[in-house]
């Protein structure tokens, strides 16, 4: 990382003294280990990397889920959100070259960039001159990667660079962990639902545990509907099969 000393031109970047990154890094992880969702924690990350990274002026997270559906989490802006469509939309740019491909990509100058011209065409439009992203994290058939955008050309530089891979890996560890609660959060919402659906048939019908999860499975087989959507509909409006698959 450059020296705290470094003369640096108005309007770019400003390099970060170690200790002052390492107490905003300390400090994002004790914010994000608070959050109450994976929503929060997403957003957190967008809005912190804002105020960390040398030149970023607006973030957005990227989310690809089973390598194929790719959308926005989290942005600070609507033009964050804009450009991270445009890139959705042609099929190509540095977000989606960091999350598939690499694990840093350098965009400075939006006019002068050759290498995704359907994208930088339309992102130069929006008023976006300047780019950096980072893969977040791989994990099986899912990704994530961080966007930063700039309304300047050349908004980024080493010291960007160097501090977004470390702002990424601290954001990467909040990531996986806010989805693996989510997901905790979901077995059990599913468990409860199942459950009550069962308690419902025991206590209507006089069935046992078993009996009424096997009533459940074939109502699930007879309608072409997720168990859990059958158990759901059941609790709430008392109706076992009210749509029939087509």
């Amino acid at each position: 990382m450059a020296s705290s000393d470094r003369d640096t031109g108005a309007g770019q970047p400003q390099p970060v003294e170690v200790d002052d990154l390492a107490a905003k890094l300390s400090d994002l992880a004790r914010t994000l280990q608070h959050e109450e969702s994976v929503e929060a924690t997403l957003q957190a990350i967008a809005e912190a990397a804002v105020g960390t990274v040398p030149g970023a002026q607006y973030a957005a997270l990227s989310v690809v889920e089973h390598r194929r559906e790719v959308h926005t989490r989290a942005g600070t802006s609507d033009l964050a959100y804009a450009v991270d469509r445009v890139q959705y939309e042609v099929g190509e740019g540095p977000c989606l070259s960091a999350v598939y491909e690499q694990q840093t990509v350098h965009l400075p100058e939006m006019t002068a960039e050759t290498r995704w011209p359907l994208f930088t065409q339309r992102a130069a439009e929006l008023g976006v001159s300047s780019m950096l992203s980072f893969q977040l994290y791989v994990q099986e058939d899912n990704l994530g990667a961080l966007n930063l955008y700039s309304s300047r050309t050349h908004a980024f530089d080493d010291d960007s660079a160097h501090v977004g891979l470390l702002f990424a890996a601290h954001a990467a560890v909040a990531m996986s962990g806010a989805q693996h609660l989510e997901q905790l959060n979901q077995a059990m919402s599913v468990r409860d639902v199942i459950g009550q659906a069962k308690g419902i048939l025991m206590e209507r019908h006089k069935l046992t545990a078993d009996q009424a999860f096997a009533v459940l499975a074939r109502a699930s087989q007879h309608t072409n509907r997720k168990l859990v959507d059958v158990a759901a509909d059941l609790t709430a409006t008392g109706d076992l099969a009210r749509r029939a698959s087509r």
